[in-house]
């Protein structure tokens, strides 16, 4: 199996067989009760393979003012032929080599648009867009006249304009985009250009590796402590070294509305690229050596510069060095400047934070970070601004008055912001300290305006410089409620200028202080449509008549249930029954589906999640499908995982999965819903993990599914989730957690999936063969099917499907007809 797996892997760009590799053990298969297969593609019943293939509603986008919506159609679901195109993974990043991009592990490609004018209420086709059209990276102008997008061919990532105003859309220029890492393209701040990272014209042939070796690839350390996790696809030799800068590198070019292409800067590996907001300056952030073979591109040297709009060098500001040593725990950052932005609300100020502890947060400290700003024309010294206690995590530029500075502390779950005066750096006062796991006090997210210089600001209430506004999903123990919130910084009074309610679920999508908002209305039996709505007398206007994609649920059962926790924690989940479901027919086989969390406040953990009224929405990470086979399913089904104080979260791992699945099957139970004989448990990645440990240390499911999980803790010795304790530190904590230790006691029928070329750090492949391995070693049921080509996340619909087809023959027998 290992050889047939390495070969899958090798770069051998010709089209795959539509074929995977099954390894399966089960009683009364074979004589000896173990096969190893080659299947072709499997389809799973009729009743999924329509909602896998049913069309999704368009994506909604809007201009700045509210006067366009574009309806963006998805490209669905990828061909197998499609996912097997060529990948290299290089420094943590995987590059599709036949267009330079990433478009593998990207979302959000579309195939068609339209343009509503919203005024009119007519909806318009674009004129002159590329044929077989793989659309993303969509960016507005400031003045929302024109928005610039990258289309994804099999030959390279082109640079298109549409005018949104005599509906045409163009190529601008004949280059082609690296769009592989770094800023694709951005806007100048006069709306007239677009900067974009271009494939050098003249790079040539990609290198060639020397099949002979010429000596040893060497890795040393010399008594330096240098944790790091487990990350994939990093850079392995010097052949990998010369991939990165043939594949990476790029040239800036300004390209105006009439396809003229100007160069700016390069060759370069461009890390990150922002004009000031008066668009007289460019900051440009590039990869320097010497790389690492340790940690991904993001930790590498770089080296952060301002530009002139000729490209010309105006100020070197820092040259980070390799981030290899940085110190154990989350809130662990490196020593020096980082985070450099332009301050949105001013003509050209650059803005960063430094640690003020060494960026170790073992240490004791009174300063944890500062922030520090420098205007043009940065020959001045730069001019400390605010000093915080936490580690910052960001700032909302509003006005000459007004930024707010967000910090926060991650072991702890702390987050503070505080109203400064950008100019002097007074506090004016602290309006949140919160932790970030109380959602029924998250006041939501900033809504913007355009600021001055068009840069994006705070947006606030016309002739009331201190008044904001939010946007949340306004969780409460209803379940979640969205809203917009009215917010005097200075007073703290905050009023709802909107609210969801029921029986529907209702989000604002779009919101200007114009008197009206755009909010997407859902509910259990009708499909999200966008509305405006009139905030002083409330009427509506339907802008969108989506039909609803899944006709084969309706009247399907559906509730947000409630339920304690044997020590008081309410927890909850989200119950779906077959449309013909009667209590008095008897209780039906039930999937659950989890994924732990962790948290560090009893309370936080009870609050409820979700909305008893959102409409279903299907993706192959959901379970949903399986109420259509006859199966009472229990989706994002509470796992908290709870460690108050000084006790961390893991170390009651085991008896919190446990209590919170023997609370679910018992109230579900009760409630003459479930059989308690025939219930399965399932989940993805850290769900998966969840899985199996439930299987190896209880007796409470009939079958398990556990898809692209990590099985052996010590194989992430450096944390994982959110540990951040090391295995050395915590040996005790790893092992217990860890299944694979107990793979002897898992006697439960465990179906395992994973991706062939998972790039998940920590979920290796080999995770799931190694505990495939051990089960088998020990006489249990278990079956493992490795799916070529795939990621962490499954994007083929031959893979999706099948892995359906997988996970419902497993649930028929083991579950549906136990005997």
């Amino acid at each position: 199996m290992d050889t047939q797996r390495k070969m899958i892997q090798t770069e051998n760009y010709k089209p795959i067989t539509k074929t995977l590799l099954s390894v399966l053990l089960m009683a009364g298969l074979s004589t000896q009760g173990f096969a190893q297969e080659n299947l072709t593609y499997q389809l799973p019943p009729k009743s999924i393979v329509d909602l896998v293939d049913a069309p999704t509603s368009p994506t909604v986008r809007f201009n700045k003012d509210g006067s366009l919506m574009l309806l963006l159609s998805s490209a669905g679901y990828a061909s197998i032929e499609q996912v097997a195109q060529p990948v290299i993974g290089l420094a943590g990043i995987r590059i599709n080599p036949t267009n330079n991009s990433t478009e593998g592990e990207v979302s959000g490609i579309y195939s068609d648009l339209t343009i509503k004018d919203l005024k009119t209420g007519k909806e318009n086709k674009v004129a002159g867009l590329p044929e077989k059209m793989r659309m993303t990276n969509i960016s507005w102008n400031a003045d929302g006249n024109f928005f610039a997008f990258s289309n994804n061919t099999l030959k390279g990532v082109e640079l298109w304009l549409v005018d949104v105003k005599n509906l045409k859309a163009s190529r601008l220029t004949n280059g082609l985009l690296n769009d592989a890492y770094g800023t694709t393209l951005l806007w100048h701040p006069d709306g007239k250009r677009i900067l974009a990272q271009f494939i050098l014209p003249s790079r040539g042939h990609k290198p060639v590796d020397n099949i002979v070796p010429t000596g040893p690839v060497v890795q040393e350390n010399l008594g330096v402590v240098t944790p790091s996790r487990t990350y994939q696809n990093l850079l392995k030799n010097t052949y990998d070294q010369d991939l990165m800068g043939y594949y990476l590198s790029s040239e800036l070019q300004e390209v105006d509305l009439n396809g003229n292409a100007t160069k700016i800067a390069g060759p370069a590996i461009y890390r990150k690229a922002a004009y000031s907001p008066d668009g007289n300056f460019l900051m440009v952030q590039t990869i320097e050596k010497p790389y690492s073979y340790l940690v991904p591109i993001y930790y590498f040297p770089f080296k952060t510069t301002i530009l002139n709009p000729q490209g010309q060098l105006v100020k070197e500001l820092y040259h980070a060095p390799l981030a290899e040593k940085l110190p154990t725990g989350f809130d662990a950052v490196a020593i020096g400047p980082r985070a450099y932005e332009w301050r949105s609300d001013a003509a050209a100020t650059i803005v960063w934070a430094e640690a003020q502890d060494k960026g170790d947060p073992n240490l004791k400290a009174e300063v944890r970070d500062a922030l520090f700003m420098l205007k043009a024309p940065f020959t001045a010294a730069p001019v400390k601004l605010y000093s915080m206690a936490s580690r910052y995590s960001g700032v909302e530029w509003g006005n000459q008055n007004y930024a707010l500075v967000q910090e926060q502390w991650r072991k702890d779950r702390a987050q503070k912001m505080t109203l400064i005066n950008p100019e002097s750096g007074k506090v004016v006062k602290v309006i949140s300290d919160r932790s970030s796991e109380d959602t029924y006090t998250d006041p939501g997210d900033f809504i913007y305006g355009k600021g001055p210089f068009s840069a994006k600001v705070l947006l606030f209430d016309k002739g009331a410089p201190g008044v904001i506004f939010t946007k949340g999903a306004g969780a409460s123990p209803q379940g979640d409620r969205p809203f917009i919130l009215k917010w005097n910084l200075i007073s703290n009074k905050q009023d709802t200028l909107f609210k969801s309610k029921a029986p529907y679920y209702e989000e604002p999508v779009f919101f200007n202080n114009t008197g009206k908002v755009y909010i997407s209305r859902e509910s259990t039996e009708e499909a999200p449509n966008i509305y405006a709505v009139n905030l002083k007398n409330r009427s509506e206007q339907a802008l969108t008549s989506f039909a609803d994609p899944y006709p084969s649920l309706k009247g399907v059962q559906k509730a947000l249930l409630s339920y304690p926790r044997k020590d008081g924690i309410k927890l909850s989940a989200t119950l779906y029954l077959p449309k013909d479901f009667k209590k008095e027919n008897g209780p039906l086989p039930v999937l659950i589906w989890a994924y732990p969390r962790e948290f560090k406040s009893l309370a936080a953990a009870g609050q409820v999640k979700g909305s008893p009224y959102r409409f279903t929405r299907l993706a192959f990470r959901s379970p949903v499908f399986w109420v259509t086979r006859g199966y009472a399913v229990l989706d994002q089904a509470d796992m908290p995982i709870v460690g108050e104080g000084k006790e961390e979260p893991n170390d009651t791992f085991l008896q919190q999965i446990e209590d919170n699945a023997t609370a679910l099957i018992n109230y579900v139970v009760d409630m003459g819903v479930a059989d308690r004989g025939r219930i399965a448990v399932g989940g993805h990645s850290y769900g998966a993990f969840m899985t199996a440990n439930l299987l190896a240390h209880t007796n409470l499911f009939a079958a398990g599914i556990a898809r692209s999980g990590a099985y052996n803790r010590t194989l992430t010795p450096f944390g994982f989730q959110v540990e951040a304790r090391t295995y050395w530190q915590a040996m005790d904590v790893y092992n217990k957690m860890s299944p694979f230790n107990y793979a002897d006691k898992i006697k439960t029928p465990l179906l395992m999936t994973h991706g062939i070329d998972d790039e998940n750090s920590g979920t290796f492949p080999i995770q799931s063969e190694r505990l495939y391995s051990a089960i088998k070693g020990h006489g249990g049921t278990v079956r493992l099917v490795l799916l070529p080509k795939e990621f962490h996340g499954y994007r083929s619909r031959e893979s999706i499907l099948h892995t359906f087809w997988e996970q419902d023959q497993w649930l028929e027998k083991y579950v549906k007809n136990k005997k």
